[in-house]
């Protein structure tokens, strides 16, 4: 003890506590708003490429990025479900007044109360809308930074690491489009953060709000539902896991719930899902198909980097295993793939529904943390570069939905 400490019992405490109290320098500043900025320059970055790619293919930037499933989560939040106008209709042509079902509410309802907040001659629905995708890309970010702290072998580069990957990946450009992706993903990651810090409350929470934003919300009960019981075998936590355990598909099944109670039939989504898009379960049959039509002919870059997107996705998977990757964020990752595989329907919106499976990057992110900085960057360059050109691509030259 110094002879300060000595003297003065208290100056040991203050001593302690000071860095709690050392100013905001321009490194401190920056620390603290890196995972913002990784994701928000790797976005800007694919805005500059869409908006290069629709000059030259005579379309609009502004309509792109509302195009497809934006029309339908633009007209659910500005009439909600029963006031979306009768043009909009389903894959094949049709419309009920069922149709608009099929898009889960968590997202809508968000950007219809964020354009209330002015008044009715405020920012609008369209700005709304691209405002809460890109701040739930930022809390997605800052989520995606500390998990890739809390994982086994994980450290603060690691996680940067991770939220560049998340950011650059392939049809990463629905994270700056009027769709739910960042929105679910934002939710699903702070929810296995809750998982791997055995914050349960925090787990259920997040994975029960998910659950009213996509159907992949089931992928997030499942991985929450092994956490649990991961922690009641090791006897850890005591009630905490079964509160988690309870709160998370509170969401997605009351969904689904009234959903059934609106249609008149217990499976009435699903039912929708088939009717409206030919999307149901058969195992992977319809995947299979489309890969081998795709790399036989080759007809179109996205079909074939689609096919290779997913091949890439299992492998990951098996590499997760391999590493020891927590086990939760494996069931995560696999659920959220089986679900894409196992579906037909819309094939040429695979590459995009197995985006919010952002854990098949932490393998990816650990090897890269361990290369020297040259080589990481220069990597993470190239993809951002690499799917700032594909996700313009899918939505300028491409004519089929996403």
């Amino acid at each position: 003890m110094t002879r300060t400490e000595a003297e003065d019992p208290s100056a040991k405490e203050t001593v302690r506590h000071a860095p709690a109290n050392r100013p905001w320098t321009v490194r401190r500043l920056g620390s603290l708003l890196a995972p913002a900025l990784i994701f928000l320059g790797i976005r800007e970055l694919g805005l500059l490429v869409l908006t290069w790619m629709a000059s030259r293919n005579l379309h609009s930037v502004s309509e792109a990025l509302r195009s497809w499933d934006g029309q339908w989560f633009l007209a659910i939040a500005g009439g909600g479900y029963s006031g979306v106008p009768v043009g909009l209709v389903d894959a094949f042509g049709h419309r009920s007044v069922e149709t608009p079902l099929a898009f889960f509410p968590g997202y809508p309802m968000v950007v219809r109360w964020f354009a209330a907040i002015d008044g009715p001659h405020g920012i609008g629905l369209v700005s709304s809308a691209l405002t809460v995708t890109i701040v739930s890309g930022v809390f997605c970010s800052y989520g995606l930074a500390r998990m890739g702290t809390r994982i086994r072998g994980g450290s603060r580069q690691a996680g940067l690491i991770l939220v560049a990957l998340f950011a650059a990946a392939p049809m990463s450009i629905v994270l700056s489009m009027a769709y739910s992706e960042a929105m679910f993903c934002a939710f699903a990651v702070w929810a296995l953060v809750g998982v791997l810090e055995r914050k349960w409350l925090l787990a259920g929470v997040c994975c029960t709000l998910a659950g009213l934003v996509r159907s992949t919300g089931a992928a997030l009960v499942l991985a929450l539902c092994v956490a649990v019981l991961l922690a009641i075998v090791a006897r850890r936590d005591g009630w905490r896991p079964w509160v988690g355990a309870l709160v998370a598909p509170v969401g997605l099944i009351g969904y689904l719930a009234w959903v059934g109670v609106r249609t008149g039939e217990w499976n009435g989504w699903f039912a929708l899902q088939e009717r409206g898009w030919g999307t149901g379960f058969d195992g992977g049959a319809a995947t299979v198909r489309f890969s081998l039509d795709a790399l036989a002919d080759a007809r179109s870059v996205l079909e074939v980097a689609t096919v290779w997107f997913l091949l890439l996705a299992i492998a990951l998977v098996v590499i997760m295993i391999v590493q020891r990757v927590e086990w939760p964020l494996i069931v995560y990752a696999a659920g959220v793939l089986a679900m894409d595989l196992a579906s037909n329907g819309l094939m040429n919106s695979k590459a995009r529904l197995v985006l919010p499976a952002f854990t098949l990057l932490v393998p990816v992110a650990l090897g890269l943390a361990e290369r020297r900085p040259a080589t990481f960057v220069t990597v993470l360059c190239g993809l951002a570069v690499a799917s700032s050109w594909f996700g313009a691509y899918a939505l300028t030259s491409w004519g089929y939905a996403i």
